[in-house]
This record gives C-alpha cells, sequence and structure tokens, in this order.
C-alpha cells in the first residue's frame, strides 16, 4: 500500500548529505528508500536513532554509483548486502534488496533482487517493513502502518520461520512490544516464541545481554518482562523470582525524580542481589566491567555502608560510595519500602545537593610526624580518615593532625591483618 506525501521526512533526517545520496542512486537509474527503524520511529512521533536505506541497485553498483559522485564506501562488517556511506555528519548504511531462495542443500539462502515486497517479507515484524522516499512518500506492504497505530507487534507471514532465520528475533519481538505494543501480545508471536526458545541457546550471550538491555530501558519494562517469565523466556538465563512490581515503581520513582533509566539499577530491582548473585548475573550475561561493579557496588553497598538512617549518615554514605550509588540505594528502597524513617524525597534532595568532602590529609603529611612504610601510612590515615568522617567532616588538616597524638608521636597501631 502506498500513501502519497504521508510522512515529513524532517522527523528522520534534515541533513542534506544524504538527500543528496537519493539523488546519486536516482541519476545511475536506481531507486533508494528509508527503511526500518527510522520510519517507524518517524511514524510514532520519534526522533529516529540511526538512518538505514534500502536501494534496488546491487552492492557493486551501489558502489560504483558513490565512487563516480566522489563518495567512498565500505562494506560492513560481514554483510555482504550493505555498505556504509559516510555523507554530511551522518554515517549511513545502504543495503540491496533480497529475496529469500531455496538453495541446492534445502536450506534457505538469499540472492538480490529489484523487488521492495520480496525484500519487506524478509524483514522480522510488520512495523520495521515500512519504507519511505525523500519525498514522504510511504510504501507499506504489510500493514505495519495500521499495526503500530494498533499497538499490534506481530511477525510478517510464518512466525516460526522468521524467528528461525535469526533466534534473536524472539527478545527483539519483546523489545518492540515494550516500546509500541498494547496488551494483550499477539497469540501467535508469543507461542511461536515459546516453541522456538531452544534456539536461543545458540546465540552469543552478549547478542542475548544487549536485548535485554534495551529491555530495560523501556518505560514498560517491568509488565514486558513479566510477560517474558510468564511465558518462560525470561527464565532461560535469570531463574531467580524476579520482582516486578518493585521494577514498576522504580521506573515511575525515575521518571518522578528525574533520573535517566539505568538498566544495572533496574535490574537490581528486578532481582535484589546480594553479592554473589550480583557477580552470578554479571558472568551469566558478560556484563561490560563498568556495568559489573555497578552492580556489585549496589549489592555490596546495599549490605554494608548504605546506611541512611539520619542526616549524618548519609553524608557518610555519599561520601563511601559516591552520589550515584546513594542516589541509586534511596530510589531501590522506596520501590521496596525499605525506605527507613527518612524522607525519601528530603534524602534524594539532599543528595543531589551536596557535596562530596575531600579527605584534607595525604601521604606525605603522615610521612613528615616521622611515620614510615607503607602499612603504617595506610593504618594512620585510616585512623585519621575515620576521626574525621566521625566529626562530620569538620576538622581541618591542621585539627587531624594536631589531634591525633598517635600521628604526631608515630606510634600508630597497625591493625594486624594490614602489618602482616
Amino acid at each position: 500500500m502506498i500513501r502519497d506525501n504521508y510522512l515529513d521526512i524532517s522527523r528522520i533526517t534534515a541533513d542534506p548529505g544524504v538527500l543528496k545520496i537519493f539523488k546519486i542512486i536516482r541519476g545511475y537509474g536506481g531507486v533508494v528508500r528509508f527503511v526500518g527503524g527510522a520510519v517507524r520511529d518517524a511514524l510514532a512521533g520519534l526522533k529516529a536513532a540511526n538512518i538505514d536505506l534500502s536501494t534496488d541497485l546491487s552492492p557493486d553498483e551501489l558502489a560504483e554509483a558513490c565512487e563516480e559522485a566522489g563518495i567512498r564506501t565500505a562494506p560492513i562488517g560481514l554483510k555482504i548486502d550493505t555498505l556504509g556511506v559516510a555523507v554530511g555528519g551522518t554515517l549511513l548504511e545502504i543495503s540491496s534488496l533480497k529475496k529469500q531462495v531455496k538453495g541446492g542443500n534445502g536450506r534457505t539462502e538469499v540472492e538480490f533482487t529489484d523487488n521492495w515486497e520480496e525484500d519487506a517479507s524478509r524483514r522480522d515484524l510488520t512495523i520495521n517493513a515500512v519504507y519511505a522516499d525523500e519525498n514522504g512518500n510511504v510504501f507499506d506492504y504489510y500493514n505495519g502502518i495500521e499495526d503500530l497505530e494498533n499497538g499490534i507487534i506481530r511477525f510478517i507471514g510464518d512466525a516460526n520461520r522468521q524467528i528461525r532465520e535469526d533466534y534473536v528475533r524472539i527478545l527483539r519481538f519483546f523489545r518492540f512490544y515494550s516500546l509500541f505494543g498494547k496488551a494483550p501480545a499477539d497469540a501467535k508471536a508469543l507461542k511461536a516464541c515459546r516453541d522456538n526458545l531452544n534456539g536461543l541457546k545458540n546465540l552469543p550471550v552478549e547478542r542475548i545481554r544487549d536485548e535485554l538491555v534495551k529491555i530495560l530501558l523501556t518505560p514498560k519494562a517491568a509488565q514486558t518482562l513479566k510477560l517474558m517469565f510468564e511465558n518462560d523466556i525470561l527464565g532461560y538465563w535469570l531463574t531467580d523470582p524476579p520482582c516486578f512490581d518493585e521494577l514498576e515503581k522504580l521506573i515511575r520513582l525515575e521518571e518522578k525524580h528525574g533520573f535517566a533509566p539505568d538498566p544495572v539499577r533496574r535490574l537490581f530491582a528486578l532481582f535484589r542481589p546480594d553479592k554473589t548473585l550480583a557477580e552470578n548475573i554479571a558472568v551469566r550475561l558478560k556484563f561490560p566491567k563498568n556495568q559489573k561493579e555497578n552492580l556489585i557496588r549496589l549489592a555490596e553497598a546495599e549490605g554494608g555502608d548504605g546506611d541512611f538512617s539520619s542526616a549524618a549518615k548519609l553524608k557518610q554514605a555519599v561520601y563511601r560510595l559516591g552520589k550515584d550509588v546513594c542516589l541509586s540505594l534511596l530510589l531501590l528502597r522506596d520501590a521496596a519500602n525499605r525506605g527507613g524513617k527518612i524522607d525519601p524525597d528530603e534524602a534524594v534532595r539532599a543528595v543531589r545537593n551536596a557535596t562530596v568532602p575531600v579527605f584534607p590529609v595525604s601521604g606525605k603529611d603522615i610521612i613528615r610526624h616521622g611515620i614510615t612504610g607503607n602499612a603504617k601510612i595506610g593504618a594512620a590515615r585510616e585512623y585519621l580518615e575515620q576521626v574525621w568522617v566521625d566529626s562530620g567532616f569538620e576538622l581541618t588538616r591542621d585539627e587531624l593532625l594536631a589531634n591525633a597524638p598517635e600521628v604526631q608521636a608515630g606510634c600508630v597501631v597497625v591493625p594486624k591483618t594490614v602489618a602482616e
């Protein structure tokens, strides 16, 4: 179905370099259109995050057309059908149209085509199979626009075939349901996801993790993850009973206080892990180092330095843990109705406005008092730091050194575990 002048292309891009590509390909005798997420997001009133194009030119023809116009191209990873083209301030991925054919060995293979509907049939979901040209004319072969308007997320054609082409489409279904779908979810799609669940074990864990993180970042993450759990999808990797209600409340609190979505904080709300479980989850999903460390820090703080029982304790926690960890813990405890005696809203404001104290005594200061050796210097620093913290961070450098006779005398008692 063609809808003339249906889409305001400025929602996708205003970069003249991008529109120049249309002119170049058309001058070579080809056709090029926006496709996928860029069109879907523009139709939904969102800003397009990435711009993908499709053309009826083969990769060789596309490369030649760009070369004649003085534009360099490069293959995208291992994709033989897609070229990267840098124009203006935008990196474009331009794919040649493809269709599915049966190979001699009975396996499904692809070959290039000039038929747009054949290319659309290979895409996973109807909402991702809508094309648009530079004039705003929209080409919708599988009622993707209507599905998007009605919150229907469904596979194109045979859902089982679509999933078996790439099992990550199971997770993509739930991600786009979380972003654009309305309950109830498509029954045929859910059944196909359940029936093909074992195919996920052949996927790299990183692809699974990336999709789960994207789901966690959506406003309806709690409802979607609950749907996944009810259909045996979530338990495939994360078997511990999730706290969906706490996650839903956390998301509302993030919105209330103006916090950006944080997948680590949201995952913590879902499972409330201790340090051992946090490490287990991070290893199981192969989290990057920073996310792994953040998840473990939250678990450690929840069982250790995260004491917010008074204004003084809150100030100490900010110093020990940092503002980000404290803010996350405050939201998490509020979401779990474990805020204690403090007013959670006032605590959040206090931490946001807090200045993290800086310990005023250096190692050189300690050495000047006659203390040498790394173990003794470390023990002296630890002693003085605790004195400073207990003072409410009020004591100055000179006051700390003057009021610490153990340091002045050079006879700090080094803890046995440190000395050894």
